[in-house]
């Protein structure tokens, strides 16, 4: 959820506009501004550590929705947009949607979202589906898979 404070001043590398609610969280940055390999791996191997959270369901597998908040990569982004025939403009954010299975259901929502997106005044690019491998879900988790 976003948290936007005007309380805070804006000063040194704190910028009201990245301010996230989450439960639980761990920070690493890189300081340089480089790209670093490392530091999605150490990131990855710290979500791994808050399962004492009870972040995980009893089939062992299933688990919270946790992940990591990151610059976008956006020569892969641009890649993926263009087999996918999305072009994409010099501004451009991503969204992930989790639609229902129902396809007539999923339609409408997509349909609102858009229409909703364009009178802020935003150009939806387009849409692709998320490869997505049910095998790492847990059984709960299979079951309640979105579109």
């Amino acid at each position: 959820m976003h948290a936007p404070s005007s309380s805070l001043p804006v000063r040194g590398l704190y910028r009201p506009e990245f301010e996230r609610d989450s439960c639980g969280f761990g920070l690493m940055a890189q300081m340089d501004n480089q790209p670093s390999h490392w530091l999605v791996q150490t990131s990855i191997a710290s979500l791994a550590r808050l399962t004492h959270r009870g972040a995980v369901a009893a089939d062992g597998k299933s688990g919270d929705g946790c992940g990591l908040l990151m610059r976008k990569p956006d020569a892969f982004l641009r890649r993926i947009a263009a087999e996918s025939s999305i072009a994409l403009g010099e501004l451009y954010g991503i969204g992930m949607v989790f639609l229902n299975r129902d396809l007539d259901q999923a339609a409408a929502a997509r349909a609102d979202l858009q229409a909703q997106l364009e009178k802020e005044g935003l150009t939806v690019a387009g849409w692709r589906p998320v490869p997505v491998n049910p095998d790492a879900c847990g059984d709960e988790s299979r079951r309640t898979l979105p579109h």
